[in-house]
């Protein structure tokens, strides 16, 4: 019997092709299974997961993964930074003190705390990015509609709206072009760029005016009056694979757990914030 061969495409695609709905739910069970713990251990154990999960399972280029992934790492370093500089005074007198300048004392305890807060910051923007960087967005909006009840008439809308977006920085561009050919120079200072503001603030919004109304009679006449019982003309089903990808992401987080639980490293949430 011939077996079909898997290629590579398929196999790299898996995380694109997970049920939007599904694959939120995930995310959104996997922080609260990650919000439960504040130690160093099970977070970097999780987060490990998380990237190998990510670039296993989807077709993410490291590049655009590190350049999403850099602001957040710049705000965990704010934060260990912050934990550090600022410690609690409920911090445990016996702990040991691992670097002292003056009056400026870093106890175990203090670093603990500190590094756990960053580690949460970064696991937290890890599992965001799986669900920013593999799903489109007309396909999200179209499983919550189909799997999750919304109104079509909120999902369009919200559609509609974002694609906007790129219209409205051409048509700046436009204005921004027009007015330099009339002699208005470049803007320089806050007070010049606000006032430019205000003259391509009217434009603008008359541009905004005339495409909404051009884009709501188009929804009209192609029937889209809200109702909920409509056809689709791409339907979206969830199957075993989805399921499977919940269970691979949330099973994997358990099983961090279960190796810091082991070596005794896990500490639940008490208010330590």
């Amino acid at each position: 019997m011939h077996r079909r061969q898997v290629s590579k495409e398929e196999i790299i695609l898996i995380l694109h092709d997970w049920n939007p709905s599904i694959k939120g739910l995930a995310i959104i069970i996997a922080v609260i299974m990650l919000s439960l713990t504040f130690d160093p251990v099970t977070p970097l154990a999780a987060l490990v997961y998380i990237v190998l999960f990510t670039f296993l399972l989807g077709n993410i280029s490291w590049r655009k993964w590190l350049l999403s992934f850099c602001p957040f790492l710049i705000m965990g370093i704010g934060y260990v930074w912050t934990a550090l500089v600022f410690p609690r005074s409920a911090d445990p007198a016996s702990s040991a003190i691992l670097w002292k300048w003056g009056s400026f004392i870093i106890t175990e305890a203090t670093f603990q705390q500190a590094i756990s807060l960053g580690l949460r910051v970064l696991i937290f923007s890890a599992l965001s990015l799986i669900f920013i960087l593999t799903t489109d967005p007309v396909r999200f909006m179209l499983s919550l509609m189909q799997q999750c009840k919304l109104s079509p008439k909120w999902a369009y809308g919200i559609l509609a709206g974002y694609r906007f977006l790129p219209f409205f920085k051409e048509e700046l561009r436009i204005i921004q072009d027009a007015h330099r050919m009339r002699g208005i120079e470049r803007e320089r200072g806050w007070k010049s760029k606000l006032r430019a503001w205000k003259r391509y603030a009217i434009p603008l919004l008359a541009s905004a005016i005339r495409k909404s109304e051009r884009v709501a009679a188009a929804m009209i006449s192609k029937g889209l009056t809200g109702r909920r019982g409509r056809a689709y003309y791409v339907k979206l089903r969830v199957t075993w694979k989805d399921w499977a990808l919940l269970f691979l992401l949330l099973g994997g987080i358990a099983l961090c757990y279960y190796v810091s639980w082991k070596l005794g490293f896990v500490q639940w949430y008490q208010g330590q914030l």
